[in-house]
C-alpha cells in the first residue's frame, strides 16, 4: 500500500506538472476544484485550531465574568442596604421634624419622647416611653403624633411611662365626626383596628371614608386630633382604621391633660393651722 501510494502521488504529480507546462488553462482548472473541496476542510481544521488555541483564555476570561459578576451582585446587595436605612432614616427624621414643629405650635406639650417597644402580637396594645417622672410624664396624659393620637399614659417610672394604645380592648375615646360634628365612641378591637359607636340615642349612619377627631369630651384629650377612619361598616358599628399606626413609629408626643387637675380643697385641719391676719 505504501509503495502503490508512493507511486500514485509521483504520477498524479507529474501528470499535474506536464498538465502546467503544455496547458496552464486546464491545470488552473483543475487547481480550482481541489481548491473548492480543501478550502471547507480547511477552514474547519482552522476554526478548530484558533478555538483550541482560545480554550486557555476563554477559560480565563469566564473567571473574570464570573467573579466580577459575584462582585457586582455583592455591590448592589450593600447598595441595597444603604437605601433602606437611608429611607428609614428620612422616614425618621421626617416624623421626628413632624413632632417638633407640633411641640413648637403646641401650649401643652410635655416632652418627646421614644416608643422603644410595643405589644404588636397581642390583643393587649400597649407601648413603653423612655421619658417618665423626671419628665414630667403623668398617668393620664394623652400621646399623640403629627398623624393622630398614640394613646393615654396609664402608669410611669422615673424614666419609662406604659401607654395603653387606642387599638386596645379597653381604650374608649370620645370622638366627634368631622363632616357633621356628631358624637361617636371609638374603642379598639385588639387587631390594630377601631369601632365606632354612635354616643347619641339617635342611629348614626356611618360611610366609608368618614373621619374622626377628639371631641374633648371628658378632659383627657384635646379636641379635634385625628384619630380614624372609617374602612367598613356593619349597621350601627363602623370597623376604622387609626389614623397614626403605632407600630410604625419611632417618637411621639406627650401632651397635658385637655383639663388641668382640679385644685385640691384644704382639709379641715389645715384651716385650723393656718394663722389668722395680725397673729
Amino acid at each position: 500500500m505504501g509503495y502503490v501510494g508512493a507511486v500514485g502521488g509521483a504520477l498524479i504529480g507529474a501528470g499535474l506538472l506536464l498538465l502546467s507546462t503544455f496547458n496552464p488553462t486546464a491545470y488552473s482548472a483543475v487547481r480550482g476544484f481541489f481548491a473548492e473541496v480543501t478550502t471547507p476542510v480547511a477552514s474547519a481544521f482552522a476554526w478548530m485550531r484558533g478555538g483550541v488555541a482560545g480554550a486557555p483564555g476563554w477559560i480565563a476570561s469566564h473567571g473574570n465574568v464570573r467573579a466580577e459578576n459575584e462582585r457586582l451582585k455583592k455591590q448592589l446587595a450593600d447598595n441595597e442596604t444603604l437605601v433602606a436605612r437611608a429611607r428609614t432614616l428620612n422616614q425618621e427624621n421626617r416624623r421626628l421634624r413632624g413632632l417638633l414643629q407640633l411641640r413648637d405650635v403646641t401650649t401643652d406639650a410635655v416632652v418627646i419622647a421614644r416608643l422603644v417597644a410595643s405589644s404588636a402580637s397581642s390583643t393587649r396594645r400597649y407601648a413603653t416611653l423612655n421619658a417618665g417622672n423626671w419628665q414630667g410624664v403623668k398617668p393620664g396624659q394623652p400621646v399623640r403624633e403629627p398623624a393622630g393620637l398614640i394613646g393615654q399614659v396609664i402608669e410611669t417610672s422615673p424614666n419609662t411611662a406604659r401607654v395603653l394604645l387606642i387599638v386596645d380592648p379597653e381604650s374608649i375615646v370620645p370622638v366627634r365626626r368631622t363632616r357633621d360634628g356628631l358624637p361617636a365612641i371609638a374603642s379598639g378591637r385588639g387587631d390594630g383596628l377601631m369601632d365606632i359607636r354612635s354616643a347619641s340615642v339617635a342611629t348614626m349612619i356611618f360611610q366609608p371614608g368618614d373621619t374622626f377627631v377628639t371631641s374633648g369630651t371628658g378632659g383627657i384629650f384635646s379636641p379635634n386630633v385625628p384619630v380614624a377612619r372609617v374602612i367598613r361598616t356593619a349597621r350601627d358599628i363602623a370597623v376604622a382604621e387609626p389614623s397614626a399606626n403605632p407600630d410604625a413609629l419611632d417618637f411621639a408626643l406627650v401632651q397635658q391633660s385637655f383639663l388641668p387637675e382640679p385644685v385640691p380643697s384644704p382639709t379641715p385641719a389645715a384651716a385650723k393651722a393656718k394663722p389668722k391676719a395680725g397673729q
